[in-house]
């Protein structure tokens, strides 16, 4: 855990030169950089803490194809919280997706 909060402390001087970057461009709302530390730090935080707690009991084999789903994951997530529609790609990709998955176990 230690060394996943370090890499995303590491990331933080490219987060600075890009931000400077695009500054011009750039909107800041509360409510924006609110959700954006909520995504990243919470949500990403939390997720490898469940990651690495579920991690010992999963053979190698088992933590690679796992980690597979995580697009199918995130896309289920989009659909959820951020109201993403549900076409034909989406479901044609996560049904790819998960049958690889399903051909390893």
């Amino acid at each position: 855990m230690r060394d996943t909060a370090y890499n995303f402390i590491k990331t933080l001087p490219m987060v600075a030169v890009l931000t400077l970057l695009t500054l011009a461009d750039a909107r800041f709302d509360l409510q924006g950089v609110l959700l954006a530390m909520a995504s990243g730090a919470l949500a990403s935080g939390l997720g490898y803490a469940i990651w690495y707690m579920a991690l010992p009991g999963l053979q190698n084999v088992q933590a690679a194809v796992v980690q597979l789903t995580v697009p199918v994951i995130a896309a289920a997530g989009g659909v959820v919280f951020a109201g993403e529609l549900i076409d034909q790609r989406l479901i044609v990709a996560s049904l790819l997706v998960l049958g690889g998955v399903l051909c390893v176990f």
